[in-house]
C-alpha cells in the first residue's frame, strides 16, 4: 500500500482535487441558481404588485373621471346656466319695447333708443359670457381631473407600498378631493358678477360705434365676437380671469364656502392647500393660456356654423339688421350652456389637438414638490 500510495499519491490528490472543485463548483452554481429563483420569484411579486397598483391607480383615475364628467360638470353647468340667465335677464327690456311698440305713447324716442342700446350691449354679453365661461369651466375641471389622477401616481411613485396602502391613502384624502373638485362652482357663486360686469364693458367699447341698422354678415358676427373676447382678456393684469375661476386665498374659501353648507369638517386640509395652489399654477402658465385661446377661438368658429344653419346661411352672407339679430343672438345662450352629454362645444373642445397635448404632459410632468 506504501508503495501504491508512494506511486500514485499525485494522482490521487489530483483526482480529489478535481472532486472537491468540481463539488465546490457545483455548490456555488446551485446556491447561484437559487439566487436567481428567488430574484424572478421577487420580482414576479413585485410585477404582480406593480399591476395591483397600476389597476387601482387606473380605476381611482377613471372614477375621478367619471364624477367629474358625471357629477361635477354637469352640475356645474347647470349653476352657470341658472345664474346667467338670472343676472342677464332680457326679457324685462324686451316686455318693455314690445309695449311701446303697441303703445307709442308709453315710451319717447330717447327712451326707446336707451333700451335698444341696453339690449344690443346685454344680448353680445350674455352670449359672450357663456361662450367664455362654458370653454373656461369645461378646462378648468379638466386641469382638476389631471392634478388627482397625477397626485396618485406620484403618492404611489414615492413608495407607498402597497395596495391596501394604496386605499387608506385614497380614504384619508377623499374629502379634500370631493371640496376639490366642488370648488368648480367657485365661478358660478362667486366669481359671475365681476366676469358679467367687465364682459359688459368690453362688449360696450366693441359695440358703441355699431348702430341697430347696421348690416350684420358672417365676417362682422365673427369679428365682433372676437373683438369683445380680446378686449375682455386684456383688461387687468395677465391672467386676470384666473381670480373669475378659483379664489385667491384656498383657505379662507373653504372655511365660507364649506361651513355655509353644513360640511362639519373644516380641519386644516393641507391637501387641499396644496391642489388648489397647483391648479392656480397650471392656470397662470403660459402653456395653459395658450389652450385657453386656441379653445376660444375654436369655439367661436363653431358657435358661427350654428348661427348660420339656424339663421341661414343667405341670410347672414347678405346682411342682416343689427336690431332684428339680437334676439337671436340672447338664445345662443342656453345652447353653450347645455348639459355635457348634449353641448357639442365641450366635445369640441376635449377633442382640439393642442388640448389633448396639454393634458397629456400635464399629467405626465406635473411639479412633484
Amino acid at each position: 500500500m506504501w508503495e501504491f500510495w508512494r506511486r500514485h499519491r499525485r494522482k490521487v490528490y489530483l483526482t480529489l482535487g478535481a472532486l472537491g472543485s468540481g463539488y465546490l463548483l457545483y455548490k456555488l452554481y446551485d446556491a447561484h441558481r437559487r439566487r436567481l429563483s428567488d430574484l424572478e420569484r421577487e420580482l414576479a411579486g413585485e410585477r404582480e404588485n406593480d399591476e395591483l397598483i397600476k389597476a387601482q391607480m387606473q380605476a381611482h383615475f377613471e372614477n375621478i373621471q367619471r364624477i367629474s364628467d358625471t357629477t361635477t360638470l354637469p352640475h356645474s353647468m347647470l349653476e352657470l346656466s341658472s345664474r346667467v340667465a338670472e343676472e342677464l335677464d332680457l326679457l324685462h327690456l324686451t316686455e318693455r319695447l314690445i309695449r311701446g311698440k303697441g303703445q307709442p305713447n308709453t315710451l319717447t324716442s330717447s327712451e326707446k333708443l336707451e333700451l335698444w342700446e341696453r339690449l344690443k350691449i346685454l344680448s353680445f354679453t350674455r352670449m359672450v359670457v357663456s361662450l367664455w365661461a362654458m370653454t373656461m369651466t369645461s378646462l378648468y375641471i379638466r386641469v382638476q381631473v389631471n392634478i388627482l389622477g397625477r397626485h396618485l401616481y406620484v403618492d404611489t411613485a414615492r413608495g407607498l407600498g402597497s395596495f391596501d396602502l394604496l386605499e387608506e391613502a385614497d380614504l384619508i384624502d377623499r374629502n379634500d378631493q370631493q371640496q376639490f373638485l366642488a370648488s368648480a362652482d367657485f365661478l358660478s357663486n362667486y366669481g359671475l358678477p365681476t366676469l358679467i360686469s367687465n364682459m359688459q364693458a368690453a362688449a360696450s367699447e366693441v359695440l358703441k360705434g355699431k348702430q341697430l341698422k347696421d348690416l350684420f354678415n358672417t365676417t362682422v358676427l365673427h369679428e365682433t365676437i372676437t373683438q369683445i373676447l380680446d378686449v375682455f382678456m386684456s383688461m387687468g393684469s395677465p391672467h386676470h380671469w384666473v381670480d373669475y375661476l378659483m379664489p385667491e386665498d384656498a383657505r379662507s374659501y373653504k372655511l365660507v364656502a364649506f361651513s355655509n353648507n353644513g360640511n362639519p369638517d373644516l380641519s386644516d386640509g393641507t391637501t387641499f392647500d396644496q391642489l388648489m395652489v397647483e391648479t392656480h399654477a397650471v392656470l397662470s402658465s403660459a402653456e395653459f393660456g395658450n389652450v385657453v385661446d386656441i379653445s376660444l377661438k375654436t369655439v367661436v368658429d363653431a358657435l358661427m356654423e350654428d348661427i348660420k344653419v339656424q339663421l341661414g346661411e343667405g341670410n347672414l352672407s347678405s346682411g342682416m339688421p343689427l336690431a332684428k339679430l339680437l334676439p337671436r343672438i340672447a338664445q345662443f345662450s342656453p345652447l353653450l350652456l347645455e348639459e355635457p352629454s348634449k353641448n357639442r362645444f365641450i366635445q369640441i373642445i376635449r377633442n382640439i389637438a393642442e388640448v389633448e397635448l396639454f393634458f397629456t404632459l400635464l399629467y405626465a410632468n406635473m411639479p412633484t414638490s
